[in-house]
């Protein structure tokens, strides 16, 4: 079982061409993409019992994501989303992120998880970013941990207070991603892949086993313990770039899943990892956010999808 923390949100995304309404939310999406590349994945999250939760559930439910939360009484959180001419995504929110009484149902609701993913909005914004934090402690010993920060700086304004979150979930995880624009956010006037490379030396021996950047049309970048890897994204026709990170994510952990190296047991040996075999990861990862971006709104792959892709059918990138 794989167990997403994280918020869960509508997108009102504003286009020169109307307002359409899209559930969304960076840890949501990569729960999605989780189940949409084939593994049992649960959600953990909030929504309120009105329509716009009524929507998030059922996204969920039809990509067979589990809930074992269900709606509670506040609003759902709503993002708005201004594209602009070139695809690109700029977002204000209007958020509640709380999960009174988690920390009692952890044990049961966390017992079967091998690998667990958190990041963005939760990982930042109080009161929920500490019953997120205390998850992550609990699932370590048993489980794979993976983040994202994904930074959203107009909601988490004060930036040393998010680098310090931020490395607190660091120092936990296995599996580390985050966007070349994060990283000159959270490290101003620092080269973002030297500040990746620092975030591989936190926690010492159990800290990350890799950390992966990711850099658009310049395709991703990773460090582990055996080396670096580059991966030039495929070329592919952009209709906007919502939910990219969080589709190569989502394939990002598919493909450390799928090489059996998810569960705490294989901690070990995942950071024994070959800079090839990270190579192959960042373009399986890759080809999953090109599938997103080449349509609109945050609509990760099919396993079925990806595995076209890589046959070829959609470029192939360079090294």
């Amino acid at each position: 079982m794989l167990t997403v923390i994280g918020e869960g949100l509508v997108d009102v995304v504003q286009r020169s061409s109307g307002i359409q309404a899209h559930v969304g939310g960076s840890p949501l999406n990569v729960a999605v993409g989780l189940a949409r590349l084939d593994h049992p994945v649960q959600f953990i999250g909030r929504y309120g019992r009105d329509a716009y939760g009524e929507a998030v559930a059922a996204h969920l439910k039809s990509s067979s994501v589990m809930l074992p939360v269900g709606p509670d009484e506040l609003p759902t959180s709503v993002a708005t989303a201004l594209i602009d001419d070139d695809g690109a995504a700029s977002y204000t929110f209007e958020l509640a992120w709380e999960l009174p009484g988690l920390a009692d149902r952890l044990p049961l609701m966390l017992q079967s998880t091998t690998l667990l993913h958190t990041g963005s909005i939760a990982t930042m914004l109080a009161p929920g970013a500490s019953e997120v934090l205390a998850a992550v402690e609990h699932a370590h010993p048993l489980a794979t941990v993976s983040f994202d920060p994904n930074c959203r700086p107009s909601i988490i304004t004060d930036v040393d207070y998010a680098r310090g979150q931020a490395e607190k979930f660091v120092r936990l995880a296995d599996v580390v991603k985050a966007s070349d624009e994060d990283l000159e956010w959270l490290y101003p006037g620092e080269d973002p892949l030297d500040s990746a490379r620092r975030w591989l030396a936190l926690g010492g021996s159990v800290g990350p086993a890799m950390v992966v950047v990711t850099r658009g049309a310049r395709g991703p970048w990773g460090v582990n313990a055996a080396g670096e890897a580059h991966f030039a994204a495929p070329s592919v026709q952009v209709a906007d770039t919502v939910g990219a990170g969080d589709s190569f994510m989502a394939a990002l952990l598919s493909g450390v899943v799928d090489r059996g190296l998810d569960g705490a047991q294989n901690r070990q040996e995942l950071r024994r990892l070959s800079a090839e075999s990270l190579r192959d990861l960042l373009a399986h990862a890759s080809r999953a956010a090109a599938v997103t971006v080449s349509r609109a709104g945050a609509n990760p792959p099919t396993r079925a999808e990806l595995a076209r892709l890589e046959a070829g059918s959609v470029g192939s990138g360079t090294p």
